[in-house]
């Protein structure tokens, strides 16, 4: 795993260098979703997976992931659900649409087109999360993963963050 970068301070003339073991370690997985609906508090929803390279350890998120993500969405949300999500290639797998058309009745998807991350709030999650672990010089992917769970964590108690990501896309809902 490459170290994140960001700016920092520093004196003038002299970069700070922070040095950090560079040995593909593992990777964070991040899985989420904001949740939106008129007259109600924003909502983030989010999974965190983390893969240290053992032997049949999934490397990221399968079809069965987000099937479980959009379930416990449903319970926790207790209504339909209007699905707007991006061109990703697992969202587009097989099982996953036939368990989209087994659901029809409480579940309607639309697709963003092929690239569209500034129509995709949920980027502005993603950017404000590897933002706030810039700088950080982990010892491990333990304390990586636990910096990022902290973070969505601290998002999921700050409604009006989540609708500046909304915002941030220029569209609306209507109220």
């Amino acid at each position: 795993m490459t170290p994140p970068r960001a700016r920092t301070w520093g004196r003038i003339g002299q970069t700070p260098v922070v040095r950090v073991r560079g040995r593909g370690s593992g990777r964070v997985s991040m899985a989420g979703m904001t949740c939106y609906k008129p007259g109600e508090r924003s909502r983030l929803i989010y999974s965190v997976r983390e893969y240290n390279g053992r032997k049949d350890q999934p490397k990221g998120f399968g079809w069965r992931d987000f099937r479980d993500l959009l379930v416990r969405a449903r319970i926790q949300l207790g209504g339909p659900i209007v699905l707007v999500w991006d061109n990703v290639r697992i969202h587009l797998t097989a099982p996953l649409h036939e368990f989209i058309a087994a659901n029809a009745d409480w579940l309607t998807v639309f697709q963003l087109p092929t690239y569209a991350p500034d129509l995709n709030p949920q980027e502005g999650v993603w950017f404000l999360v590897k933002r706030d672990i810039g700088n950080l010089a982990a010892a491990d992917l333990g304390q990586i993963t636990r910096a990022v769970k902290r973070k969505l964590k601290m998002l999921q108690y700050r409604p009006h963050v989540i609708d500046g990501c909304l915002t941030g896309t220029g569209l609306a809902l209507d109220r």
